[in-house]
């Protein structure tokens, strides 16, 4: 069976340019069930434009259960916040703890969501958001924040009705 074979049909496949291995080390320590799966290295093309030869290339993943592979392909890509993922949030401690974690030496953006310090997108929000910004006050709430606050969602939302 090939490598991809113990993968889900579909992974996020995430470039950075010389430090996924940091970056996967990294998100290893902000998502408490989560570890390293396997690496491959890079032994067969000595090219100026890639991981030197027997650098890691690509490093799999899993965080929370979802499983991910990140490569080191150089400064070609970068990301944009056309593409999050979105952590939700059961109370307002973990929506601190994700948005502490993530944003350090990142950068805080709206309406729960934030850049990490790699560039990447996420989204931290709690589990009632669907819910809370059905109402017309909390979606105004919402947008005027950066991290959700979960309280103050709902005291918008109970001042709807």
């Amino acid at each position: 069976m090939s490598a991809l074979g113990n993968h889900s049909r579909i992974t996020p496949f995430l470039w950075f340019d010389k430090n996924a291995e940091e970056a996967v080390d990294f998100y290893l320590s902000v998502f408490k069930n989560s570890r390293r799966l396997s690496e491959l290295r890079n032994n067969s093309i000595d090219d100026p434009r890639m991981v030197p030869k027997g650098g890691i290339l690509t490093v799999s993943f899993e965080l929370d259960g979802l499983r991910f592979t990140a490569l080191n392909g150089g400064p070609a890509h970068q990301f944009t916040d056309a593409i999050s993922f979105v952590v939700r949030c059961d109370s307002q401690d973990e929506v601190d703890y994700y948005w502490s974690k993530l944003t350090e030496r990142g950068a805080e953006v709206a309406c729960g969501w934030l850049r990490d310090k790699f560039g990447l997108s996420w989204q931290i929000v709690p589990a009632r958001l669907p819910e809370l910004i059905q109402h017309p006050k909390a979606m105004q709430a919402m947008m005027g924040m950066k991290k959700l606050v979960i309280a103050e969602l709902e005291a918008a939302a109970r001042s709807a009705d």
